[in-house]
């Protein structure tokens, strides 16, 4: 996520002068990701084990199991950016992992599709639950879900490509994108770095910010009108319908504009060192974009009460039987 706003010739971005704020904002945003990482481990291994291989396919499990493997593969690789982080965006883990890690944490940004089919589920079922039970099934939300997976996966083919990791001359190697190859001048490259970064910025902050976001807040919106007049008994309470339009705003609107304003910018910011200040607002909005991926499980699959059904009988049958197992050996 954060290889789309940072410097693409040159490697390493420039870091602006260094205060007391600027370190504290920085400190911040590593621990905010070493507890994303822990947390987002934890809960989405929980849900895919629970939803996985304790329960039955519906699809409301199809969508979570979904989302709980996008986040668990990012939070997976979060160790490797906190150690980059820490050294100061410096990549000691070969060109291999540099493309591997970040095309993982791009893939990541299309959990708010996710979120999205999760939310027109629970919409259909809520509003029009005959239809859904006949209608809705688990092929096609299979064949549904395969889709953004695909387009993901397509959308990564810039960093496939131009990511690798660049020496910048005094021994530090770092994990940037890297056009040298792709043109016979300087012009050239810059052209294309500015093309392609344009374009780049421009599909993910509409793919993965603008279409969801109005349809996550229109079916919610929708969930909690049946709710409050109806007075229904639903499976997904208010006050978690309130929650996840909340916490998917609040952690991804900072972000997305910081990288959208990047975007618009982009020569003027990379290649000559203007709007300096939107470097600083890099390490918190990516951060708290990133912690996005511990929250999904608590508010998506945690209020779930089948889930939690299923969850409180399974440890405990699951730990009798480790238990025994140790003793038995």
């Amino acid at each position: 996520m954060e290889s789309n706003i940072s410097n693409p010739m040159d490697g390493p971005e420039e870091m602006p002068q260094e205060s007391v704020r600027y370190t504290v904002l920085w400190i911040l945003s590593l621990v905010v990701l070493v507890i994303t990482s822990v947390l987002g481990i934890l809960g989405n291994g929980l849900v895919i084990w629970v939803a996985g291989f304790q329960m039955a396919r519906t699809v409301s499990i199809i969508c979570y199991l979904n989302l709980a493997l996008a986040d668990f593969s990012f939070t997976a690789t979060l160790p490797f950016l906190i150690v980059s982080k820490a050294m100061r965006e410096q990549w000691p883990f070969g060109s291999f992992l540099c493309k591997v890690v970040h095309i993982v944490v791009d893939i990541n940004l299309f959990g708010s599709v996710l979120i999205a089919c999760i939310a027109l589920d629970c919409c259909i079922c809520a509003l029009h639950p005959v239809w859904a039970q006949n209608h809705c099934t688990v092929s096609l939300a299979t064949k549904v879900i395969i889709r953004p997976w695909i387009l993901a996966l397509i959308l990564t083919l810039p960093a496939f490509i131009f990511l690798t990791t660049v020496n910048d001359g005094t021994g530090s190697i770092y994990c940037s994108f890297n056009f040298a190859p792709w043109g016979n001048s300087t012009e050239e490259r810059t052209k294309l770095t500015v093309s392609i970064f344009r374009a780049s910025g421009i599909i993910w902050f509409i793919i993965g910010f603008s279409m969801p976001m109005p349809i996550i807040a229109i079916c919610y919106g929708l969930i909690a009108a049946k709710i409050c007049k109806s007075m229904i008994k639903s499976s997904c309470p208010l006050w978690v319908v309130t929650a996840v339009v909340a916490s998917f705003f609040l952690c991804w609107f900072p972000f997305q504009l910081v990288a959208l304003s990047s975007t618009v910018w982009f020569k003027e910011i990379f290649l000559e060192g203007k709007y300096k200040i939107l470097h600083v607002f890099v390490n918190p909005t990516s951060s708290l974009a990133l912690f996005d991926s511990c929250l999904n499980p608590m508010l998506y699959v945690f209020a779930d009460q089948d889930f939690q059904k299923r969850l409180i009988h399974s440890l405990p049958a699951s730990l009798e039987r480790a238990l025994s197992e140790d003793v038995t050996q």
